[in-house]
């Protein structure tokens, strides 16, 4: 079964991220679907015709990660994009982030220098259910670097494509704006 694109036409509009910066982002995002179910058909393929002990079946499955997490982490960050509300400090996510850190504002100052890093990625508030414990990791490329067995609660792109064309190199304007845009309920709906 083929993935499809998502429709996040809602974003458009958001303050402090253009329409043609949101609209170039929607495109980059629907080839990393594309992409995604291209690379599944070619090994579907070649498992068929026993091909599997190739360089390029290793190479595919290599992609096949990179391919799927751009598309999965595009959606987490356009989903969790769109709200004008601030975090619920005595919701289960506030009530988390407060306890795990110390407090809201050490969690978001974590979070904003995660993000400022120099260099290109993710940066994501991940959920370890084996202990409870909230974490901002910063993820270098699509396929590398995943905490195994979290669960990615907010979800923040730091790769140039997600803010240059707005902000040129003033990454941290744009973390100011996506904070302003943070749709926390449907961050809180992710914590399992």
């Amino acid at each position: 079964m083929a993935y499809s694109a998502k429709d996040y036409a809602r974003l458009i509009g958001m303050a402090g991220f253009s329409e043609t910066l949101l609209k170039n982002h929607f495109t980059l995002y629907q080839g990393y679907v594309t992409n995604t179910n291209k690379v599944l058909d070619i090994l579907e393929q070649m498992l068929k015709e026993d091909k599997t002990a190739t360089p390029e079946f290793a190479e595919l499955k290599r992609r096949l990660g990179w391919e799927f997490n751009g598309m999965r982490l595009h959606e987490y960050y356009f989903e969790n994009l769109g709200g004008n509300e601030p975090l619920d400090v005595n919701g289960k996510l506030g009530k988390m982030i407060a306890q795990g850190f110390g407090s809201i504002e050490a969690w978001e100052k974590d979070f904003r220098a995660t993000g400022a890093m120099r260099g290109i990625g993710w940066t994501v508030l991940y959920h370890d259910p084996t202990n409870g414990r909230l974490t901002n990791f910063w993820i270098n490329e699509h396929d590398v670097s995943h905490p195994a067995g979290c669960n990615p609660i907010l979800i923040m792109d730091v790769f140039e494509h997600a803010f240059m064309l707005d902000y040129g190199l003033k990454r941290a304007d744009y973390i100011e704006a996506f904070f302003k845009n943070i749709d926390w309920k449907a961050a809180e709906a992710r914590l399992k």
